[in-house]
């Protein structure tokens, strides 16, 4: 049986390849142009050392002197001795640029529709079909989009999942005067090229494994929609999932015939709107999307958090965990500075 593996970088990026069954790691990463640092290749060196974050493994030796109880009780493992056993997720603390792996490409689309989802967002599909290659990535992940007509890029996650079509999906903020805002109101016409850089980012759904609770900040939903797109496809994950979702009004809400068609297949879904700034007529709940947290429930289990949104946002969930004494979550969380231009 295959596996996804991913490996995350200091510098960010994160590349991922298959690995077959029973294939010690090293070896597949080698074999995908991943050239991990190494020496002995017999488990005593340390020199390809990387720690797992997600994900079943077995390591066939390693020397005490390479890695230590403690070292093996925090999930570091040597490549050269790794075999995974399921989808897995590495992380190695130096950059990608020293094994000369680099994955990320520009390529061409096309505008096939915008679809206005809220007074203030819309989602934009673009068709990359024209590309041989498939872009691979993981939900969660970004591309720097460039606006036509100018020099300017800007960074949008995904809103879907792969595709062997080569069709994407871009939440994107409509601003009073943003350079990719007015493109869209604007300018906007089905054909239109579009160059894109992708898949960026180390934010992406590892191997779940614990009660899964995503948390997004206004268009953060979109690293989301890939993420339960893709549990959806699979009809679920084995554990409840909750997505938390804040905005400011009702009327910011979007996407919420795709949310709710989760629900339908996802076993154990839950979605949870809060409003900032909700008018009287809201009967839902208000405030910050942390006052809403199950505290108690948080404490009871250990589970993995997801955050996508503006560093505000992501600092008061971060503080409200350390206030409440909530240490037992594994936390993952991408910030973004939404663009005014």
């Amino acid at each position: 049986m295959n596996h996804k593996v991913a490996f995350s970088f200091a510098d960010g990026k994160t590349l991922f390849f298959p690995v077959n069954g029973n294939e010690i790691l090293l070896d597949a990463a080698l074999r995908n142009g991943i050239n991990i640092p190494l020496d002995c290749r017999e488990g005593v060196c340390a020199t390809c050392m990387g720690r797992c974050e997600s994900g079943s493994y077995s390591l066939d030796y390693v020397d005490e002197e390479a890695l230590s109880e403690q070292d093996l009780a925090q999930r570091k493992v040597l490549t050269c001795q790794t075999r995974v056993q399921s989808d897995a997720s590495f992380y190695f603390d130096f950059d990608s640029a020293l094994c000369g792996a680099n994955r990320t490409i520009q390529a061409s689309s096309r505008v096939c529709h915008v679809e206005q989802v809220s007074a203030g967002t819309a989602i934009l599909h673009l068709d990359a079909s024209g590309d041989e290659h498939q872009l691979d990535f993981l939900p969660g992940q970004y591309a720097r989009l460039q606006i036509p007509g100018t020099d300017a890029w800007r960074s949008y996650s995904f809103a879907s999942q792969p595709s062997a079509e080569n069709r994407l999906q871009f939440l994107i903020r409509l601003l009073p005067d943003g350079v990719m805002s007015n493109y869209i109101r604007e300018r906007c016409q089905v054909g239109d090229e579009i160059r894109f850089e992708a898949p960026l980012g180390a934010f992406y759904l590892r191997q779940i494994e614990r009660p899964l609770v995503m948390v997004a900040g206004g268009t953060g939903l979109s690293a989301f929609l890939g993420m339960l797109d893709q549990i959806a496809e699979r009809g679920g994950c084995g554990q409840p999932v909750t997505l938390y979702y804040g905005v400011r009004q009702q009327a910011d809400l979007c996407e919420l015939t795709r949310i709710q068609a989760y629900a339908e297949r996802i076993p154990g879904f839950s979605f949870v709107p809060v409003l900032s700034e909700a008018e009287p007529a809201w009967d839902g709940r208000r405030g910050y999307l942390a006052e809403h947290f199950d505290a108690a429930a948080l404490r009871e289990a250990p589970f993995d958090m997801y955050l996508c949104g503006p560093p505000p946002m992501v600092e008061s969930v971060k503080t409200w965990l350390s206030e409440n004494a909530i240490d037992n979550g594994h936390l993952y969380f991408e910030k973004f500075t939404e663009s005014n231009t």
